[in-house]
């Protein structure tokens, strides 16, 4: 199978320059041509002169993934959201794992609504009293305010 000539640039400018962070663009277009393989390879390869390079784990993690290696995956995504917690394509990626691996949130159960009882409720015969008190103060402070 011929490479596609993006792949090919890459891997000029790579043996040019062996230091290059291009890897992970390689790596990249390896995984999106579906040679995993292939990506897993470049990516360690780069990883061990960049290895805080977050994009290119992201890439192997990736790979990994659609290879089902899923533990060495969820390393790789773990790494990157260490060092970037908001990093959203890591937490997508560790969501879908544990899609895959079936440990999904457990399901919430829904319950019924409360209906309420239809019978009257009972009246605490305390609160009628203050009821009744605070209808007498509401009724004299009405006519004092008449009055002025």
């Amino acid at each position: 199978m011929a490479d596609n000539p993006r792949i090919e640039e890459l891997r000029r400018r790579i043996q040019k320059d062996p230091a290059s962070i291009a890897f992970a663009q390689l790596a990249e277009e390896h995984r999106r041509a579906g040679q995993f393989d292939d990506a897993v390879r470049v990516c360690r390869d780069g990883l061990s002169q960049h290895p805080a390079y977050l994009s290119a784990r992201i890439t192997l993690g990736r790979a990994l993934l659609e290879m089902g290696r899923y533990d060495e995956a969820t390393s790789e995504f773990e790494y990157v959201l260490k060092a970037a917690p908001d990093n959203l394509t890591a937490t997508r990626e560790l969501a879908d794992i544990k899609q895959r691996r079936g440990n999904r949130a457990p399901q919430v159960e829904i319950k019924p609504a409360v209906v309420p009882d239809p019978s009257p409720p009972v009246i605490d015969p305390v609160i009628v009293e203050l009821e009744a008190w605070l209808a007498v103060l509401a009724d004299e402070r009405d006519t004092r305010l008449t009055r002025i």
